[in-house]
């Protein structure tokens, strides 16, 4: 079993990412450059099911406008924080592409996916933010 001591210094390098951060003000800001359209952030931070800090999600009404917007997203992180997304996914039907950041979760959406998925309503006891 682990000393006291040790669960605290555990604790204290356990942290977690805010909207202060680097990463999430360069993603928001991103998406707003290429004008992604209902910009919201999921902060999942408190919910122990959650698989990441954030969502950040957006729509966009072009398959080339998604494209447009997960590109500028990924080319500003990289040069920003030198980060490349761990994973990424739809760029084949670009109707719903994801860049995962593991702590945040970019959903650049098509409105009709959006809705049908309705990600803010799964994750409604979550805290939300328009941005």
């Amino acid at each position: 079993m682990a000393s006291p001591t040790t669960i605290n210094e555990q604790e204290k390098t356990f942290r977690r990412l805010s909207k202060r951060s680097k990463i999430f003000k360069t993603i928001i800001q991103a998406l707003q450059e290429k004008k992604g359209e209902n910009i919201v952030s999921v902060d999942l931070r408190k919910l122990p099911e959650a698989v990441a800090d954030y969502f950040v999600l957006c729509e966009a009404d072009t398959a080339p406008q998604v494209r447009a917007i997960a590109d500028h997203v990924e080319e500003s992180v990289l040069k920003t924080l030198k980060e490349k997304p761990y994973e990424k996914e739809g760029f084949s039907s670009l109707q719903w592409v994801i860049l995962d950041y593991i702590n945040i979760v970019v959903h650049v959406f098509r409105p009709e996916e959006r809705q049908f998925y309705n990600l803010e309503e799964m994750w409604n006891d979550a805290v939300q933010e328009q941005h």
